[in-house]
């Protein structure tokens, strides 16, 4: 069974310094962390002229970047359709769980990350019964959810091992 949590929020509501804050955590903690980032723009990880940009450039379908140190897979969709969260979770190693950072349509277990600085002040958790928590970095009135200090990543890694089963008897 793969635990899958997942973080969410509107555009600069701190999901991504959440979700390292996390990693940093759960890995303290004992566990393997594996992470997938859902991006809504164009992106490229890759940079012109290196020879894995070229091989991509002259056609290819997946490009794969090995060393001693690392390796990547790279794929071009070439016009074909984004493949889904569980494409990509089955793609991934096993790790002890999984973060995920946007994909708020999903249905797996989320937390909601709040900013005032935020794009929008819309609650997520009021139409998306997957949102099992808030963080925020304000006072959030009239919740259901339980209400985590953004900052309050200790708290946050508790909550998210009690919600997956991620306990010490999984290891």
């Amino acid at each position: 069974m793969r635990r899958v949590f997942g973080i969410t929020g509107w555009k600069n509501s701190g999901k991504t310094t959440l979700t390292e804050k996390l990693v940093t955590e759960l890995v303290a903690r004992g566990w393997t962390v594996s992470t997938v980032k859902h991006a809504h723009h164009d992106f490229d990880i890759d940079k012109p002229d290196t020879d894995s940009f070229r091989h991509r450039q002259a056609g290819a379908t997946e490009v794969a970047i090995v060393s001693g140190r690392r390796w990547a897979l790279m794929h071009e969709l070439r016009g074909g359709n984004e493949p889904t969260l569980d494409d990509i979770l089955a793609r991934l190693s096993p790790s002890d769980i999984v973060l995920v950072e946007g994909y708020k349509r999903e249905a797996h277990k989320k937390i909601e990350a709040r900013r005032l600085q935020a794009k929008d002040q819309t609650s997520l958790s009021a139409s998306d019964p997957n949102i099992v928590a808030v963080a925020a970095d304000f006072a959030v009135e009239g919740e259901r959810l339980p209400v985590f200090d953004l900052n309050d990543t200790k708290s946050i890694a508790d909550f998210i091992e009690r919600s997956t089963g991620l306990t010490a008897q999984t290891k």
